[in-house]
């Protein structure tokens, strides 16, 4: 089994925070492979299915950020999951907004909720950061993460976390770079008449 973790915080005041980006990713991958309703368990919502031939269980922790790894490690515990095959998707302040990164291990690099996951579970997990960008100071940090996305942001926000979705099922095969390629080409801005990279194309 693999656990797909998104990080936020819960409520509907910090739904649409660029630090929520992680809970509309896990949120959009249930949808996107008609994954079942979510249930309350481990201080979290979960959803089971398979993706790509494998198990998995989104888990969408609901402990607040800060405290994100006690929702991880109990799912992760119950099930005997080891750490690299957990998958955690969350905002990263040093990427530019509309870029996906993925990588296993490191540091938290300040983030809250990765830091109690590597608390909890040590920190061999897989890491997809979703780039938001950053605020320009590090005083601004706190306030920009717990913002809303701007509505120009929707622009690129959405198809980012469509393709993210599509491409999820790489992730669970060892095909990482294979995922960040596919993302980058899904969400490139076309210039004019230029053909979309996933139109195959029809022979008359």
């Amino acid at each position: 089994m693999w656990l797909f973790v998104g990080l936020g915080n819960p409520g509907p005041s910090y739904a649409g925070n660029r630090h929520n980006v992680g809970f509309m990713a896990v949120d959009q991958i249930v949808r996107r492979h008609n994954l079942p309703p979510y249930k309350k368990r481990f201080n979290a919502y979960v959803s089971e299915g398979v993706i790509e031939g494998e198990k998995v269980m989104i888990v969408r922790p609901q402990t607040y950020m800060n405290d994100s790894g006690r929702a991880v490690s109990e799912a992760a515990r119950f099930y005997k999951v080891p750490a690299d095959h957990v998958i955690v998707f969350y905002d990263e302040i040093d990427l530019e907004p509309n870029k996906v990164r993925v990588k296993t291990g490191g540091g938290s690099a300040g983030h809250n909720g990765i830091r109690s996951i590597d608390a909890h579970i040590g920190n061999e997990f897989k890491r997809v950061r979703i780039g938001v960008g950053h605020p320009g100071h590090k005083d601004l940090v706190h306030h920009y993460v717990l913002h809303d996305f701007a509505k120009s942001d929707l622009e690129w926000l959405e198809p980012l976390i469509d393709a993210v979705a599509d491409s999820v099922g790489d992730l669970v095969t060892g095909r990482d770079a294979d995922f960040m390629t596919k993302v980058a080409l899904k969400t490139r801005p076309q210039r004019p008449h230029e053909p979309n990279p996933e139109d195959k194309g029809t022979a008359t």
